[in-house]
């Protein structure tokens, strides 16, 4: 697992960069952006000029969403603060694993969208790198076709009796 002090000391090393405020928060974000397109090869796309943050990822063949990353007030989420923070929206079909993750820290009923089905996930620092990817091949794979879900299935396991 990678500490976010690790991430930030490399920064600091590697680019003089010392992680703090917004561009932490920047870093979390481009991070996630280029493991989605490192694994899954899905370039963001922005919708809507409106909002010029919004980045959505989608499965190539069936078109379905699997991915927003956004720039929202932390107040659209409850927070009491008016500060702006980057946010990831993923679908996610266990709903006792949804109602286990809301009620860790970073963790919330998805932002503009089917709060039954989608989670948002702050990008702050609050959750891990860990955690996040893990929950973007989750989201992947509950929004992929058939085919390309057993493409990235298992394989299954016989046991054969003796």
């Amino acid at each position: 697992m990678i500490s976010w002090s690790e991430v930030m000391q490399n920064n600091k090393e590697q680019c003089g960069i010392d992680l703090a405020g917004g561009v932490l928060m920047a870093s979390v974000r481009d991070e996630v952006s280029k493991y989605i397109k490192k694994k899954y090869k899905a370039s963001p796309e922005y919708l809507w000029k409106r909002y010029p943050s919004f980045a959505v990822y989608r499965h190539e063949d069936n078109r379905k969403w699997f991915a927003l990353i956004a720039t929202i007030g932390r107040d659209k989420l409850g927070i009491d603060s008016t500060d702006e923070v980057d946010v990831l929206n993923v679908k996610i079909d266990d709903l006792m694993l949804r109602d286990i993750l809301l009620q860790q820290p970073g963790f919330y009923p998805g932002y503009h969208m089917n709060k039954g089905s989608w989670m948002t996930i702050l990008l702050d620092g609050t959750v891990s790198f860990d955690e996040i990817f893990n929950m973007i091949d989750g989201s992947f794979l509950d929004t992929a076709s058939k085919k390309k879900k057993d493409k990235f299935r298992q394989p299954k396991e016989w046991i054969v009796p003796a």
